[in-house]
């Protein structure tokens, strides 16, 4: 919408939105499989309680969603997103070949969204991004509905891949 402000409210995809379980096993093999990882990405189940935060959220705010998925996975994800009824919004990614951590790629893109409008929320389940961006003074809602995966808190943190 063009000249929507309404505030915003931030949403991360994977362990928020998408339940990543089913493809969890390519990156717990070394090398990692980061290929077969975001290919599963279309086969995603939604998470209810993220999905329907998002769709409520929705009412109030414009919605964005800030992914550490990489940007060649953007017409799987915009597809993936439209799929499971869920609003439309500006889709934010990780740029090519930008493996800085989650932690700080996300907090770094929240900073220049709030620079022109409020941030009523950041949705995320990387515990190291919500301590982020609540100390750079975000509110935040930690998506916990998910099972957490230490191969993908690895890779978020160690090797900037999601």
């Amino acid at each position: 919408m063009t000249g929507d402000t309404r505030p915003l409210a931030v949403f991360d995809l994977d362990g928020t939105l998408a339940d990543t379980a089913h493809r969890q096993h390519h990156l717990e093999r070394r090398p990692r499989d980061w290929d077969g990882f975001f290919g599963a990405a279309p086969d995603d189940p939604p998470l209810i309680e993220g999905v329907a935060l998002c769709r409520s959220a929705a009412e109030e705010c414009e919605v964005v969603y800030l992914t550490g998925r990489p940007e060649r996975c953007r017409r799987d994800t915009l597809a993936w997103l439209a799929a499971q009824g869920l609003p439309e919004g500006p889709l934010h990614m990780r740029r090519h070949r930008d493996f800085r951590p989650a932690r700080v790629t996300k907090v770094e893109i929240l900073r220049r969204l709030g620079a022109g409008r409020a941030v009523r929320m950041l949705v995320d389940d990387d515990a190291l991004v919500c301590d982020a961006a609540e100390e750079a003074g975000f509110p935040v809602v930690r998506a916990r509905w998910a099972t957490p995966s230490e191969a993908l808190r690895e890779a978020q943190e160690r090797e900037g891949r999601t």
